[in-house]
């Protein structure tokens, strides 16, 4: 087969600037060089390397704690249109930058256009500590990545256009990658808040849930946890609590909950299992409702007694068809994971309840006669389609069931 980056492939990444030096370079684990023009932060990065094929919403994908080590390549060709503004931010401690480290575009960032923008996409990605490059045929990279899997790689970007190719090879390789590295305790908040920010109105921005809208209490373990999911919370009068990726059993029923959810977050669910599995059984002992989305999804599996594994290139994007055999229905959902839960290893009494039509995975479970139930993919979106906002409604209606409440239709 061909080799997707090509000779043809690699000298257009320089031809925008033929007389310069590359300031950036893409050094993959196999020695491949793809040189391009600097962008955002200055030095270098180990990470893997990924594509996203949404074509909004660039800034929410970024912050989505879920690519901590990870460098994002993206399939839309303009980026940076819109600017960056303080709203659409999905890690709930931006001053730590959980996020992406890594970002390739195709073409020159523009200057913003946009009524909300605040400043230019590339003072922000420097704000925040992310390394990137531009120019280079993102087409390509994709492909590669479709043939031969995401790639360990480092991202550099040096003004001078000095690089230790060598080095970089090197350190390419050396990286062990992300299977085996639990991540969840570098993307979570590290202490105990309540989240009272309700969803976002288009033209009002988003208000506070006032205490006599909290009628359900949550408690959201976060394992880098994304804002939009919370706010979907108090929009249906949940109090939310978040704590820790470490917090214990003892830690989240202390604070009398009435259902619990696991949140998203990166790395390998079986490394962030090590101790989050325990905890997990131990909850689910109480009846308590719980819920879970992508890591959440993959250690509820964990927990259950089935099994995970790395994918070959992943779920990364907004326009992902899934379907839901509890209704018969497909929705078109964001996604954003490495690792699945293994359809096969599920155990008697936990039911495949989504499965994604690219490929066949699993992409969603529930426990027979238990208030338990997760997705892979994020009904949250940001960005994305809504088509599977109702997912918090069932959640909230496992919590009004246990009071006795009427319920709510799933879909508004």
């Amino acid at each position: 087969m061909t080799d997707p980056l090509s000779e043809q492939t690699r000298a257009s990444t320089t031809a925008p600037w033929s007389e310069e030096r590359p300031t950036a370079v893409l050094v993959l684990a196999d020695g491949t060089v793809i040189e391009g023009k600097g962008i955002g932060a200055t030095g270098s990065v180990q990470a893997e390397v990924v594509f996203n094929t949404a074509l909004t919403g660039y800034q929410e994908i970024l912050t989505d704690p879920s690519y901590l080590g990870q460098i994002v390549t993206f399939t839309f060709p303009h980026i940076g249109n819109v600017g960056a503004n303080d709203e659409d931010i999905e890690d709930l401690t931006p001053a730590a930058r959980h996020g992406a480290v890594g970002v390739i575009f195709k073409a020159d960032m523009t200057d913003p256009s946009n009524y909300r923008a605040v400043r230019h996409l590339d003072v922000w990605l420097k704000a925040r500590g992310i390394i990137g490059l531009c120019g280079i045929d993102t087409r390509a990279l994709t492909a590669w990545i479709r043939e031969n899997g995401a790639p360990n790689a480092v991202i550099a970007h040096d003004p001078s256009g000095q690089f230790d190719l060598d080095q970089l090879k090197s350190e390419a390789q050396a990286w062990s990658g992300l299977e085996g590295l639990d991540l969840a305790k570098v993307a979570s908040s590290g202490q105990t808040t309540h989240w009272v920010e309700k969803p976002w109105v288009w033209n009002e921005g988003a208000g506070e849930q006032s205490a006599d809208q909290a009628r359900y209490h949550v408690v959201c373990i976060d394992y880098g946890v994304k804002r939009n999911i919370l706010r979907l919370f108090t929009g249906l009068d949940c109090k939310v609590t978040v704590v820790p990726a470490a917090s214990t059993a003892e830690d989240v029923l202390a604070l009398a909950p009435d259902g619990i959810f696991l949140s998203n977050g990166p790395g390998d669910p079986a490394a962030t299992g090590a101790y989050a599995v325990p905890v997990i059984q131990e909850l689910m002992q109480t009846e308590l409702p719980l819920f879970g989305i992508c890591l959440g999804h993959q250690i509820l599996g964990l927990a259950l007694g089935g099994t995970t594994a790395k994918m070959h290139q992943g779920h990364h994007g907004a326009n992902h068809p899934v379907k839901d055999h509890t209704t018969g229905k497909v929705e078109i959902v964001s996604m954003n994971h490495g690792f699945a839960v293994e359809s096969a290893s599920l155990p008697e009494g936990v039911e495949e309840t989504h499965v994604s039509l690219f490929d066949g995975t699993n992409c969603g479970l529930r426990v027979t006669g238990k208030p338990v139930f997760s997705v892979q993919h994020h009904p949250e979106a940001s960005p994305g389609p809504q088509d599977s906002h109702y997912l918090f409604r069932r959640f909230v209606n496992l919590l009004r069931e246990k009071k006795g409440e009427e319920l709510l239709p799933e879909r508004a």
